[in-house]
């Protein structure tokens, strides 16, 4: 049920304030985040595949790596196993 709630938070947030997915999507054609996907999408796979506990967790790691200083990158769900 957690499960549920946090996905669907998720999706209404991408489809309304992020930049990547939502209504600034005509301000960043090209995206916007600098990692694929973006943490959004990253962090609802992550709840989706691992739980709501360990899917946020990854989630907030994410957001931490994702800064000036770090190289862009494709991150995948699959490799935090």
């Amino acid at each position: 049920m957690l499960k549920f709630i946090l996905v669907q938070l998720i999706n209404s947030y991408q489809r309304s304030l992020s930049p990547d997915h939502g209504l600034f999507l005509a301000k960043f054609p090209y995206g916007y985040c600098k990692f694929y996907p973006s943490c959004s999408e990253y962090t609802k796979l992550s709840i989706i595949r691992f739980g709501s506990m360990r899917g946020v967790w990854l989630g907030i790691l994410r957001i931490i790596r994702c800064n000036p200083w770090s190289e862009p990158k494709i991150d995948k769900v699959l490799s935090e196993l």
